[in-house]
């Protein structure tokens, strides 16, 4: 039986990592399970009645899924390879009936596709003579158009969309859609600011191509293919298979998809270990990136046969015979010299090594193709570096390669690096280096900057060789002749055998020239900059890293959960996510500082640089002067961490400064003491009371409010005292106000009539800021003076008073019970205002209360509520502790069951149907138990309506989701 796949290796097959999430779902669902030989095969229960039935092939490895989806493979075939991975896939003696039928045939067709048959010559050669033809007929015209251009100058032709878009039509009528390609990308150049130079370029670049067409017999075999593929022609993949074959050992080195006109490309960079020799894997596939899963994920490697498509720099590949059944890992990759596989100089290929020896690597591949518009370099211990000029990639002698920001700066792999020396893999274009990946601590990591529409008209270093040529197009050679004296030596010397029209004769020697420049570029320099600091904390576990920054592209529910069991274990996050850390710190501001600690000293040395990502810059907590001369991010952040260590000298650090601190910040700071509030801080709080701006006052106000011995306390006692009156009763005393009346100052200090203009309270149709005044007081008092003369908590809400008072004593008792932090309190007020008969009441404040009652009071609460009461069972659910404890879970699982069973049998009920509990079952993934899964998974298999248990079967997902989440964290 074949050896067991990875987890690793089953998740690179992953067409998207939503099919690969949908997959792990479909845990449990299978059924009739087994493995033969190479014949994998399994029945999932889906939304319908039939399974479907899933089979692979793992010879292939190929998929078949009676399942509607175009994923290949499907989340149904992902799931049974996981299942086989797990151990949960006996062997079988014999392969499934509907199984074999689908091997079977796969194995007839590919007997006959193994012994095609041969169709007549004579009708082949005819069908190639006639595209040939057609092509260099197209060609001609062009030729001529391009000449034209030249011949009556470049600022006076016709540069629109629509002059472009009409000679490559021609292109495309003449079967030469590779040109064509190109002629479409030129508008781009139009909009440069150097336009005539890069349009001069690919003038000259199409002219060559035109004349070597003219020429293509007297090419070598190599050129004559390579200027085929470059116009357009197809090599079919049968008569690539006819090369002779490479074996070697092949590491897949990096991955980008492109994508035009709906239209999206695949190119996989691999490196033999052996030879040295590079090889690109190009898929293509339109309207979705779904590609075949032939090649391995980057990081691993296979030994296998490669053939070559015939080039004169031969790089593109297909993949022949595997001398493996599974990818490995690698972590490291062969240095020094490489040793030519064949005769062939441009065959040979440079081990990861210098940058020198990478540009005569290219320069060699340009010699055979001029055509060439990159080459793949690899480059080891190279640092990354940005400075005035741009980027750069700097070896330890410094010599240095310009990086290419056409699509956007590297800034992943200036993340990665951190300043040391990393090994990169990149493109090397006229733009300069284009990086792709790169291997750090033993794992290649993608460092691509976009992934787009490829620009192949790109800008590139200035040549002053040509600018007489260039000016001279401007004008036109049929008014001015072009000077070549001030092109390099070896092509002026090329450029005197020149002969014919002058606009030939400019463009052919412009070919030269860029040829010549681009060939001969070399290495600059640069000064390596300083290194991020060590971080010693240990490293986030790379399932986990992998999983927040999914989580963070979808702003997940779980990110708090996430963050509150992340915390404590103080994890950095691995270098090459700490880029994408600080921007997504930038933009989710709930999640900011949690995201800063992840990203730790790596993220402070590259927030730095960046221009966006200054402000995200915190100071280290040990510093002390970032009290003094930080910004106020970071001296809100210092003062926090200090008064988690030392309470009395986070109160001791803002009073000292206090009269210096700004207006705005005061209040922002003064939030920091409410975590270890006490005593000792009530002499800055009473000073506070003074200060200027109303929320300054208020913020004070609030925590005096809550330590009930402050002398503020007692200013509030007496107030309340002063303005409430309590009659005598033969069973309760009643409760009556002779009114605040007038405030005076003393009560204004104590931001009694700080109301900010607004108050919930009216009478005779105008506010009543006396009932608001009262409201503040009542807040301000501790309750243990209701308690000395109305009795306990559960006797004082059940005074009867005037209907005036009665809203400010109960908002007044709240807001006290909630800062004074008392359950009996918060028990007794809210059975009071959660009655049908209280009106207005303030769900924000009635969740609090809740909160703060003892876990078992919530629970036999809650329990108490029927199914009706789902939308008050939501409400408070969100102030208990996460996760809810079992029983309130298997509560509002069973009072969800009801609501599906009263749905089945009720069917097209409005409030029946499962969106109307989105939010419940949203909440639930969230804060459920993961131990009741099971309990979920059951339920979903006994609901009658499907769209029920599609929502069960959600519920369970999450749960599983967040259980794996969980672990990883471990």
């Amino acid at each position: 039986m074949t050896t067991a796949w990875t987890a690793d290796h089953i998740g690179s097959l992953a067409p998207d990592a939503a099919s690969l999430t949908a997959a792990r779902k479909l845990r449990g669902k299978w059924s009739g399970v087994g493995i033969h030989d190479t014949a994998l095969w399994g029945l999932c229960k889906g939304s319908g009645s039939r399974p479907y039935q899933t089979i692979v092939d793992l010879g292939g490895p190929a998929y078949k899924c009676t399942c509607p989806s175009r994923k290949f493979p499907c989340k149904h075939a992902l799931s049974l390879l996981l299942s086989w991975s797990a151990g949960e896939v006996p062997a079988a003696e014999s392969v499934a009936d509907f199984a074999a039928d689908w091997l079977n045939g796969r194995a007839t067709r590919a007997a006959k596709k193994s012994a095609p048959e041969a169709k007549p010559a004579a009708s082949s050669g005819a069908t190639a003579d006639q595209r040939r033809a057609r092509v260099t007929a197209g060609l001609a015209d062009l030729d001529t158009w391009l000449t034209d251009q030249v011949r009556t100058g470049l600022a006076q032709s016709d540069r629109s969309l629509r002059a472009f878009e009409t000679v490559a039509a021609r292109m495309v009528d003449a079967q030469a859609p590779g040109v064509a390609a190109t002629l479409r990308q030129l508008p781009l150049a139009t909009t440069h600011s150097d336009w005539p130079r890069l349009l001069l370029r690919e003038y000259a670049r199409l002219h060559l191509l035109t004349t070597a067409h003219t020429r293509l017999d007297d090419l070598s075999p190599g050129l004559r293919a390579s200027v085929r593929t470059h116009i357009g022609y197809q090599t079919p993949a049968d008569s690539v298979r006819t090369e002779t074959p490479v074996r070697d050992v092949w590491l897949v080195l990096g991955v980008r998809t492109t994508t035009e006109d709906g239209l999206y490309t695949r190119r996989v960079w691999l490196r033999g270990r052996t030879s040295g020799r590079w090889a690109l894997i190009l898929d293509h596939h339109y309207g979705s990136p779904a590609f075949p899963n032939d090649t391995p994920a980057p990081g691993f490697q296979v030994d296998a046969n490669l053939h070559f498509y015939p080039a004169a720099a031969p790089l593109r590949a297909i993949w022949g015979d595997r001398h493996t059944d599974i990818p490995e890992p690698f972590t490291t990759i062969p240095t020094g010299p490489a040793t030519p596989d064949r005769v062939d100089s441009t065959a040979r290929g440079m081990r990861p090594g210098g940058i020198a020896a990478a540009l005569e690597d290219q320069a060699r591949a340009l010699g055979a193709d001029p055509f060439l518009r990159s080459w793949p370099v690899l480059l080891a211990d190279v640092v990354p570096v940005r400075n005035e000029k741009g980027w750069d990639v700097v070896e330890p002698g410094g010599d240095a390669l310009p990086v290419s920001t056409t699509e956007g700066e590297p800034w992943r792999l200036l993340g990665l690096s951190g300043g040391h020396p990393v090994t990169v893999l990149g493109e090397w274009t006229v733009d300069g280096l284009v990086p792709v990946a790169a291997l750090a601590d033993g794992v290649m990591v993608d460092v691509g900057v976009a992934q787009g529409t490829p620009n192949p008209v790109r800008g590139g270093s200035e040549d002053a060789g040509s600018a007489e040529l260039v000016s001279a197009a401007l004008v036109g050679t049929a008014r001015r002749q072009a000077d070549r004296s001030g092109l390099a030596a070896p092509v002026a010397s090329a450029a005197t055998t020149l002969t014919g029209d002058p606009a030939a004769v400019l463009l052919e020697s412009i070919a030269l020239q860029d040829c010549f420049a681009r060939g001969g570029i070399t290495a600059g320099s640069a000064e390596h900059g300083p290194a991020a600091a060590d971080d010693e904390r240990p490293l986030l576990p790379a399932a986990a890293g992998a999983r927040l920054i999914d989580m963070l592209a979808d702003n997940s529910p779980f990110l708090e959960e996430w963050f509150a069991l992340a915390g404590p274990r103080d994890f950095r996050a691995p270098d090459g996510l700490v880029s994408v850390l600080l921007d997504r710190a930038k933009a989710l501001a709930p999640h900011r500082e949690p995201l800063l600690r992840l990203a730790g000293a790596r993220g402070r040395w590259l927030a730095a640089q960046h221009p966006g990502w200054k402000s995200l810059v915190r100071a280290a907590a040990e510093d002390d002067s970032v009290w003094s001369h930080g910004r106020a991010t970071e001296r809100r952040s210092w003062l926090a961490q200090l008064r988690q260590r030392d309470a009395a000298a986070a109160s001791a650090a803002l009073a000292g400064s206090w009269r210096t601190e700004s207006g705005p910040g005061k209040a922002d700071l003064l939030a920091v003491l409410a975590d270890g509030l006490s005593l000792a801080d009530e002499p800055l709080l009473e000073t506070a009371l003074d200060d200027r701006r109303a929320e300054v006052r208020r913020l004070a106000a609030d925590l005096l409010g809550r330590l009930p011995d402050s002398a503020f306390a007692q200013r509030m006692s007496q107030r309340a005292a002063a303005w409430l009156s309590f009659g005598t009763g033969p069973v309760t005393p009643s409760l009556v106000t002779t009114g605040p009346g007038v405030l005076d100052d003393a009560a204004r200090r104590d931001g009694v009539g700080d109301s900010f203009g607004y108050t919930a309270y009216h009478a005779g149709g105008a506010p009543d800021m006396a009932a608001e005044w009262l409201q503040r007081v009542v807040a301000g008092t501790p309750l243990r003076h209701w308690e000395r003369l109305l009795g306990s908590a559960e006797a004082a809400v059940r005074v009867s008073m005037a209907e005036a008072v009665c809203g400010p004593m109960f908002a007044g008792w709240t807001d006290a019970a909630l800062a004074q932090g008392d359950p009996e309190w918060a028990r007794a007020l809210f059975a009071a205002i959660s009655g049908p008969n209280i009106r207005n009441a303030d769900s924000d404040k009635q969740r609090a209360l809740f909160a703060l009652q003892p876990d078992a009071d919530q629970v036999s609460y809650l329990r108490g509520l029927d199914s009706s009461w789902l939308a008050e069972i939501e409400s408070m659910l969100r102030a208990m502790p996460q996760p809810w404890p079992g029983p309130m879970a298997e509560h509002v699982l069973r009072l969800l069951t009801e609501r599906a069973q009263l749905c089945a049998d009720r069917p097209g009920a409005p409030s029946l149907v499962p969106g109307s509990y989105r939010t419940l079952f949203r909440a639930a993934s969230a804060h459920f138990p993961t131990g009741v899964v099971a309990i979920v998974s059951g339920l979903a298999r006994r609901c009658a309506d499907p769209y029920w248990e599609q929502a069960f079967d959600q519920l369970a997902h999450d749960l599983i989701e967040r259980k794996t989440m969980l672990e990883e964290l471990q």
